[in-house]
């Protein structure tokens, strides 16, 4: 009767991981629409810090959010070296601003670790798990909670 469990336990994603600040996130892929190069974006009035404002893709207005001031990281200025991940958030669609992205990593759910009692309710919100992997250590982001509740009830 163990079986199931263990094959429940074993199931396999696919994520995408990505770097902030010297730290490595990562999201699940199939939230991930494309990754493309970081476009000046235009700002909006009256918006948090971590909104860079939006762009224009083909023919859509696309919010971008840098993820790390949104993370509470420290961020530098986007550059040329810096990329979009345009990801699916509930019914939203909205960019992600990222210094690069790494690699695909395909792990098991019971690889993933919960995320410690020592770190904050800020953190917990948005990291929900952690898992090691080549000897490092990456954050599962929940994406769901990268726009303030608000926004995100109004979706």
């Amino acid at each position: 009767m163990t079986e199931p469990s263990t094959q429940h336990a074993g199931a396999r994603r696919e994520l995408i991981a990505f770097r902030i600040a010297d730290q490595e996130f990562c999201v699940d892929i199939m939230q991930v629409r494309e990754i493309r190069g970081w476009t000046v974006a235009t700002p909006l009035p009256r918006t948090p810090s971590y909104m860079k404002g939006v762009i224009n893709l083909r023919g859509a207005v696309l919010p971008i959010v840098d993820l790390g001031a949104r993370l509470g990281l420290t961020t530098s200025e986007p550059s040329a070296r810096h990329v979009i991940m345009v990801v699916t958030v509930g019914s939203r669609t909205l960019g992600l601003l990222v210094e690069a992205v790494s690699d695909i990593i395909d792990v098991s759910d019971d690889m993933v670790q919960p995320t410690p009692d020592v770190a904050c309710d800020t953190v917990k919100m948005f990291v929900k798990g952690l898992f090691a992997i080549d000897g490092r250590m990456v954050s599962l982001i929940s994406l769901d909670r990268v726009l303030p509740e608000m926004e995100a009830e109004a979706a």
